[in-house]
């Protein structure tokens, strides 16, 4: 019950107590009375009744206007103060007094306001020497965490209760299905607070862990244990555990890194067949030619026909032996040529390597016609570098040659990089002289041959010349390559805070299924809102959006996000547009709800349902539950309710009514992330104020 409302009860409790006690005098009195007088009094009341009721009506509407204008004027503006104080206090130090009421209340909530701009300056100061302070740390945890980013393997790091506290995007596309089929999906097993055991095997990393722990308390052998286990996409990992100790030395978490050994296990099983068939080979080969010679040895006098006929099979098995040989060399420079650590370059980028190298080791000018400069390339770009100043130099010193062109072009199977200049053709058998020559200069260039480097970029190179224009080139031909896909989140821009971590996660009380027991501050939520066709599901109105975003800890996740427009297909009226700016073109593509709802599941998994009128989308989502088979029983939390439970004397508990006075910025209103990301802030504000107010659980 509001508090006018309570008050007014009180007021009329107290009017008809009054009303009782002056009933009860009157009856007291007259009772005290002689019968015939009070006969006379009896009668006169009957007659004369208006002459008291008049006056007791107009006392009982004086008083109530009295009690009315003390309550508009005095009470519930102090009450609305108390509010307006607990926000400013707890929540939002920019948030300032109503300036209504009585004269007195008025004047209050005037000076204070004036010492709350005040106080707000000194806290802006303190917060900036605060920030300045803390700047390099800042920086520091930013660089670890793009560190972590860039790293060729997977990094999870987890606490002792077995839930995620960091992860890398390597990690993400190594062991979460939905990240290798689309990078921006985040509704995987792999975020924050989510249990390992969702992408490894609960028994196996439980032996493992147990392992750490005895190697610990032993003090002795590697602090560090191995799995092999199967990827996303069933490629093999090798997992390496390494323990997390805390202050007492004791096991406070561990580290998971994954390194994908599909390749390396495959080659290596190359390597041993071929080394097996090279050993057999060699072998009946050799015991062949050994048995002839000493067939020839043991017989002198052998007739010649048959000495020519041992000879023959002598020259057949080394022959066979060679081929043999060569065949199995040929085969074995695949295996290193693997090894080489060749990685996707932009063209234009390695041609702006070589003519940079150019102008300040050869003192040569390269130009750099127009082609395909947006084309990739699949080279180690040091070495590329080291073999286009090997082959200028040598153009230098044989033709004379002082001006360079570079160009890259392709065509459906290959990527061509052309050095080309004016003057003298060079002759192919220059050029194989030249390809037995190694990329060294003094200190400069590396100790490989220009066909080594050919070999492990598996390309080639040959020379040509166009008469008419008496342009010679040399052509270099790699096989094509496409542009690596760009890894969500992979950014860490200044002064931002990547969210693939949180440490104090490791400080977080074990997890159990009895939520309700549990801190609301340490629950784990999804904050989500719906768009939809209308305000009707039982009408037929369906969801057009979904968006949703995860607090782990008391920390927003915005990284961790769920983002997916849904085709309705139904029309959609002109004014539910106008409301969300959701055209009916940009839904024609977009998968239907039962695509969507279970990607959303999995996102909200083992996590509180969090909503701003949630009644509203829960009713939308149930009425899919048929259609889907899909079923959220996640507990349910309504910042509607929350807010007026926290603010009882305040009106207004719509979206913005509250972001307004908790000091929340409204960015991307009526779109389905946009309210998510609001609804979440507003939530982590109103958790402390429930806490002061006794609600610290589910419960």
């Amino acid at each position: 019950m509001k508090l006018r409302a309570k008050l007014w009860v009180l007021y009329l409790a107290a009017i008809l107590l009054v009303l009782l006690i002056i009933s009860a005098s009157l009856l007291l009195y007259t009772a005290q009375l002689d019968p015939v007088i009070r006969a006379q009094f009896k009668a006169f009341l009957t007659q004369h009744y208006l002459i008291f009721l008049l006056p007791l009506f107009f006392i009982i509407a004086l008083t109530a206007l009295a009690f009315r204008w003390v309550l508009e004027k005095q009470v519930v503006p102090l009450y609305r103060l108390s509010d307006a104080l607990n926000i400013w206090a707890k929540i939002h130090p920019g948030h300032r007094l109503p300036e209504e009421g009585g004269e007195v209340v008025r004047r209050f909530s005037k000076v204070f306001n004036s010492v709350a701009a005040h106080f707000e300056d000194l806290q802006e100061n303190l917060e900036s020497k605060i920030s300045d302070a803390r700047a390099d740390l800042e920086e520091e945890k930013n660089t670890l965490a793009a560190l972590i980013e860039e790293l060729n393997e997977g990094v999870v790091v987890c606490n002792l209760e077995n839930r995620i506290l960091l992860y890398n995007q390597k990690a993400r596309l190594l062991l979460d299905r939905a990240a290798v089929e689309d990078p921006a999906d985040r509704g995987g097993p792999v975020g924050l607070g989510r249990p390992i055991y969702g992408v490894v095997d609960q028994k196996r990393l439980s032996h493992a862990l147990g392992n750490l722990k005895t190697r610990l308390n032993r003090e002795e052998g590697s602090h560090a244990a191995q799995l092999v286990m199967y990827g996303a996409t069933q490629q093999l990992l090798r997992c390496q555990v390494i323990p997390v100790r805390d202050a007492a030395g004791e096991l406070g978490g561990y580290i998971l890194v994954f390194y994908d050994i599909t390749h390396k296990v495959k080659v290596d099983s190359h390597r041993s067949m071929l080394l097996k068939s090279l050993t057999e080979g060699i072998r009946s080969a050799l015991a062949s030619i050994r048995a002839a010679i000493e067939t020839l040895t043991a017989f002198p006098a052998m007739d010649d026909a048959k000495r020519v006929q041992f000879y023959r099979v002598i020259g057949e098995e080394a022959a066979q032996l060679s081929g043999f040989i060569h065949q199995t060399a040929s085969e074995f420079s695949e295996h290193f040529k693997s090894q080489w650590p060749l990685e996707n370059i932009p063209g234009g980028e390695l041609i702006g390597a070589i003519r940079k190298s150019a102008a300040e080791k050869l003192n040569l000018e390269v130009d750099w016609l127009p082609g395909a400069e947006e084309l990739w390339v699949r080279a180690e770009s040091y070495s590329l570098v080291q073999a286009y100043l090997y082959m200028m130099r040598q153009l230098q010193a044989r033709l004379n040659v002082g001006h360079f062109r570079m160009q890259l072009a392709e065509d459906r199977l290959f990527n061509y990089l052309d050095l080309s200049w004016e003057g003298a053709p060079i002759s192919l058998e220059l050029l194989e002289t030249w390809k037995r020559g190694a990329l060294m200069e003094g200190e400069d260039g590396i100790a490989l041959t220009l066909q080594e480097l050919l070999d492990r970029h598996d390309a080639e190179i040959w020379s040509h010349n166009d008469s008419p224009s008496n342009t010679c080139a040399l052509r270099l031909a790699m096989p094509r390559s496409v542009a690596p896909q760009l890894l969500q989140g992979k950014v860490v821009l200044e002064g931002e805070r990547p969210e693939f971590y949180d440490f104090s996660l490791f400080h977080q009380p074990g997890q159990t299924p009895e939520l309700d027991q549990r801190l609301l501050s340490n629950l784990t939520y999804s904050v989500f809102d719906t768009e939809t066709t209308g305000l009707n599901p039982s009408e037929g109105d369906e969801i057009i959006s979904i968006g949703a975003v995860r607090i782990v800890n008391g920390r927003l996740l915005r990284k961790e996000i769920f983002d997916q427009l849904i085709n309705p297909r139904r029309t959609m009226s002109r004014e539910a547009v106008e409301v969300h700016g959701i055209e009916p073109a940009m839904l024609r593509d977009q998968p239907a709800i039962e695509t969507v709802l279970p990607g959303f599941r999995r996102f909200v998994e083992d996590t509180v349902l969090v909503a701003h009128n949630a009644a509203f989308d829960m009713r939308f989502l149930k009425m899919k539950e048929e259609l889907t088979g899909i079923r959220f029983l996640n507990p349910v939390l309504d910042t509607l309710l929350l807010s007026a439970a926290v603010h009882p004397n305040l009106e207004r508990h719509n979206l913005d009514a509250i972001a307004r006075r908790l000091g929340i910025t409204v960015v991307g209103r009526h779109t389905a992330l946009g309210d998510a990301l609001v609804t979440a802030e507003i939530l982590i504000k109103l958790i402390p104020l429930l806490a002061e107010m006794g609600i610290h659980t589910l419960q």
